[in-house]
């Protein structure tokens, strides 16, 4: 196997995973905290949007390649195997037949966005004295 299709394939695993995060975040079994953990995660890893853009060199790319992974890897601690266990199977024959998104998250990110663009709008409008 090549460096391209072992990097695909390690992808594919991870978008699995993180999509059985989000059917154990949805399982009454698991834990508030381990909820909000994957919920955290989900949330990130499906949004169309970065926390840091991916046209930025190098920091663009640094979130998904580090903030994912170890989320989901904080999640998988706080999650019962039994649970996760039934939400990958759930997740390999989901992802089988769709892809799934998640706009919400994607609009809490769009609103920190704004947020801090408005932010450094007003700090600069400040600090010129106006």
């Amino acid at each position: 196997m090549s460096a391209v299709e072992s990097w695909k394939a390690r992808v594919r695993e991870l978008k699995a995973e993180t999509y059985a995060l989000y059917l154990a975040y949805r399982d009454p079994r698991v834990p508030w905290h381990a909820r909000l953990v994957a919920a955290c995660v989900v949330g990130y890893a499906f949004s169309p949007l970065d926390l840091i853009p991916d046209f930025i060199p190098i920091l663009g790319w640094l979130d998904d390649l580090l903030l994912v992974p170890l989320g989901i890897a904080l999640a998988l601690r706080m999650i019962p195997e039994p649970v996760m266990a039934e939400c990958r199977e759930r997740a390999r024959v989901a992802l089988a037949s769709d892809r799934p998104t998640n706009w919400v998250a994607a609009g809490i990110v769009v609103v920190i966005w704004v947020a801090l663009f408005a932010l450094a709008v007003f700090l600069a409008i400040r600090a010129a004295g106006g």
